[in-house]
């Protein structure tokens, strides 16, 4: 049984920190605010940019890092359009020269994308607009400040839960985590998907290559693991999901093909 004065301030936590995206407009666990968010992911975008500069990881090719800002510029811009806040955030974005299928986007506009995604999935310009689109929208849409908050509120409640109970309640995180972190983070991708597609449509990138990119990465990671255990709707599932927009977004997408 749960004692009663963590179970209250827990409670008053959640109720005091709970805030309705202005995007989504669904309820999020904020503690950090966008300025903690924003400086330390400044300081954390700093020191992955010199450790991969010290590995002689950072790409020096011209051809490409042209290719990723090009891309990129044409989201910020359709991103300021969505949340006007973001006008103001320094972006940046960075080619790290490594293997990985990886890619993303700080709070504040801090970005990377890896050699090894683009090359290995061998991604057109509108694919590229896809992954950053998806990356951009975290961003926009605070899933940093919500799993920073989460962490703060789940390490908390740990402590909180010890010192009443009289022993270490610290094992139980892994528990905690499956049973709250996973599902919202799972949630949070589906967003930055709903999300990361308008984005890259409204930017003139073509939203059926949300559907090839999911079809490239399912086949290379052989599908993932389970949906429960990850934090990622698995691939088939994504892309039933993302071919129920395409519709939606194709109007988006031809209007930006026709602006002059």
């Amino acid at each position: 049984m749960k004692h009663p004065l963590v179970m209250t301030a827990l409670l008053t936590v959640g109720l005091v920190a709970c805030q309705a995206n202005p995007i989504s407009g669904r309820s999020q666990l904020v503690l950090v605010s966008e300025e903690q968010a924003q400086a330390s992911s400044v300081q954390a975008y700093a020191q992955t940019l010199s450790e991969a500069q010290k590995k002689g990881k950072l790409s020096t090719d011209a051809a490409l890092n042209s290719r990723v800002k090009r891309i990129t510029d044409r989201l910020i811009v359709q991103a300021g359009n969505l949340y006007a806040p973001s006008r103001q955030w320094k972006w940046s974005v960075a080619v790290i020269d490594e293997p990985t299928l990886n890619a993303w986007c700080m709070p504040g506009g801090k970005m990377a994308i890896y050699t090894g995604i683009i090359n290995k999935l061998n991604l057109s310009d509108d694919e590229i607009a896809q992954i950053m689109g998806h990356e951009i929208s975290h961003a926009l849409l605070g899933h940093g400040r919500e799993r920073m908050s989460r962490a703060m509120a789940m390490q908390g409640g740990m402590t909180l839960g010890s010192i009443i109970a009289g022993r270490d309640l610290s094992a139980l995180t892994p528990v905690a985590d499956i049973a709250l972190t996973l599902p919202n983070s799972r949630e949070n991708e589906s967003e930055a998907d709903r999300y990361g597609i308008e984005l890259a449509a409204r930017a003139g990138y073509n939203p059926r290559a949300a559907i090839r990119l999911w079809e490239k990465m399912g086949a290379a990671t052989g599908n993932g693991p389970p949906p429960f255990l990850s934090t990622h709707p698995a691939p088939s599932n994504r892309i039933q999901a993302l071919n129920a927009l395409v519709p939606q977004m194709t109007p988006l997408y031809e209007k930006a093909r026709n602006r002059p």
